[in-house]
């Protein structure tokens, strides 16, 4: 810690006789904000500068926060703070700076904790209030520029020629700090050292006018874009039935990729979720790698009010779910030119007539009507229909033939899984699923009555593990000697079911679409026995997994995986080769780039 006392004449002088294990700096005369910044600083050894200023206070956790930026996204030099008024107002949520070289203070005097003020981001500027650099860009820049002194514009005249040196500005929300503004240098313009304000703005504009007329905005236009840099970006809008809870269910898992994948695009992206709930950890998660997340009661009121207002500054649209899209898709289309993308996760249509040939209740047949209804107005009403299941893409191709329809995958992965335990380091069968989806419900029910007895008769001390959340009363039911429910498990608890146990089984009897549970198992190469419902969706299955539906087979078919170590092997290497050939992440990010066009 370095105070840097600029002839001080409270009690600053005496710090020292307060605080241990600091370093005081008093000058000789009063250098005011730029030089005693740069000559105090002189005296730093770490890796990042800090600077705070004198009328600040900060709050818990605040510290962490601003050095976490730097070690979570690429290229950072400057990471600042949220600024609040001592009545808790907001100060500011980063600096925008307009192509006339003023300023504003993003958010001010508005309610710090609405979700726009709440995601990192990237900012024209942050105030020097409290200012965290690398120690090594600020050597390179030489410090705040002396042509600005006293005051005033050094810090925003530096956050650009950190971007002119090739790094990036940014806000972070979750570290907040009280700024006392006015007390150091007054807040009459022609007064004191505030009078500098409007002599620096002037500076700062001759310096910088060709990138200001380049890269921002006309004074209070687009806000949208201004705020967070992305004049140049796709504006990608999500919409699903909620925040993803990515450790929860296969859908939410797939939702969270695409929208990390997008970020790794450069789009910048706003999610809204249907119930408008700040979903937590799952929200702040999502803030933090730089997703606007909107939700409360005032988004929830107003939202197709918000649509008619930034709908325009969208580019792309990706509308989830049959019972979430059509909620929005006429406000979207009515005020909105971006391209309109549907993700349906499985045909409802084609799931509840595969409930009625089961069931053989009318009631699911009527739905299956219903549901084919709503599902062609959708196909109908968007620009490009993107299953996850080469088996359902004929179906919607024929009910549109003049739309795009685009397979992605459910799931992708960034690289191969390596390091996966062998034969003989594993024992054990594993379910997973999350039980929020009926499927489960009745697979994990049928397996158990229908085919585990007769794996017992074969192999009498192999357990059955059921993983997944939310599991129902039928299903927690089944707990015993040789039945394992646990409920819901963190990811690195997930991962080592897959380390450890021997054979998967995924025996769905109904639903549509590719299910994610097989396509993770196959990640972390664990052979899977499937149903045919469970192989639907991916070309040549068969190659890479057994494939059965009958109780007697079924049971023989794991019985033999179990127990015989070179077949084990055999289908161990296919789960590899299937994740290789179809759900990288490189592969996606193709597919994508067409849709993004």
């Amino acid at each position: 810690i370095i105070v840097g006392d600029d002839v001080s004449t409270d009690r600053t002088k005496e710090i020292k006789t307060v605080i241990k294990n600091i370093t005081v700096i008093r000058n000789s005369e009063n250098l005011k904000f730029v030089r005693n910044n740069n000559n105090a600083a002189r005296y730093a050894k770490g890796e990042f500068l800090l600077f705070l200023n004198n009328d600040t206070q900060v709050h818990k956790n605040w510290l962490k926060p601003l050095v976490e930026v730097f070690k979570s996204y690429k290229n950072v030099g400057i990471v600042g703070s949220k600024l609040v008024y001592p009545d808790s107002k907001l100060q500011e949520a980063g600096g925008i700076i307009w192509n006339d070289g003023s300023g504003w203070n993003y958010g001010r005097y508005d309610n710090p904790e609405k979700p726009e003020y709440n995601y990192v981001r990237e900012t024209d500027y942050v105030s020097g209030a409290c200012l965290m650099i690398q120690t090594g860009l600020w050597k390179q820049l030489n410090g705040f520029d002396e042509h600005f002194a006293p005051a005033y514009y050094e810090d925003t005249d530096l956050a650009f020629r950190a971007r002119k040196a090739g790094f990036r500005v940014m806000y972070q929300p979750q570290s907040v700090v009280t700024h006392f503004e006015g007390i150091s240098n007054g807040k009459e313009l022609t007064e004191g050292v505030k009078k500098y304000q409007v002599q620096n703005a002037k500076k700062f504009r001759e310096r910088w006018r060709e990138i200001l007329q380049e890269e921002n905005f006309t004074n209070g236009k687009d806000v949208f874009l201004a705020k967070d840099r992305s004049k140049n970006k796709k504006q990608v809008l999500v919409i699903d039935h909620y925040v993803p809870h990515f450790d929860q269910d296969a859908g939410s898992r797939s939702t969270y990729s695409y929208i990390l994948l997008f970020l790794k695009m450069g789009c910048k992206v706003t999610f809204i979720g249907d119930n408008f709930y700040k979903h937590e950890p799952y929200t702040s998660i999502l803030q933090q790698k730089g997703v606007e997340v909107l939700y409360g009661n005032d988004y929830c009121q107003n939202i197709h009010q918000w649509l008619k207002e930034n709908g325009q500054f969208f580019t792309h649209v990706f509308l989830h779910r049959m019972h979430i899209a059509p909620k929005y898709l006429d406000t979207i289309k009515k005020h909105s030119t971006a391209k309109l993308i549907y993700i349906g996760h499985d045909l409802q249509f084609i799931s509840s007539s595969r409930k009625y040939k089961l069931t053989k209740d009318p009631g699911h047949l009527t739905d299956s009507k219903k549901f084919k209804t709503i599902e062609t107005r959708l196909f109908n009403a968007v620009d490009v229909i993107c299953p996850f299941s080469s088996y359902e893409a004929p179906f919607i191709q024929e009910i549109v033939p003049h739309k795009q329809v685009v397979t992605l995958p459910v799931y992708f992965f960034e690289k191969v899984y390596e390091n996966t335990p062998g034969f003989d380091q594993r024992k054990d069968i594993l379910f997973v699923g999350g039980f929020a989806h009926p499927p489960n419900k009745d697979a994990v029910l049928w397996f158990v009555n229908e085919v585990f007895p007769l794996i017992k008769k074969e192999l009498r001390d192999v357990k059955l593990h059921v993983v997944g959340s939310k599991p129902p009363a039928e299903v927690k039911a089944l707990a015993n000697d040789n039945i394992y429910v646990t409920g819901f498990v963190p990811d690195d608890e997930l991962e080592r079911y897959y380390q450890t146990c021997r054979v998967s089984v995924i025996p769905l009897r109904y639903g549509a679409g590719v299910k994610g549970k097989l396509i993770e198992t196959c990640y972390y190469q664990l052979p899977p026995v499937i149903s045919p419902v469970a192989a639907e969706g991916i070309p040549d299955i068969e190659k890479y997994c057994i494939i059965e539906e009958k109780p007697e087979e079924y049971a023989k078919k794991v019985v033999n995986l179990y127990v015989n170590k070179e077949r084990w092997n055999h289908w161990q290497k296919k789960c590899k080769e299937l994740v290789k050939l179809n759900f990288t992440e490189e592969a996606t990010r193709h597919l994508l780039q067409k849709i993004l066009l």
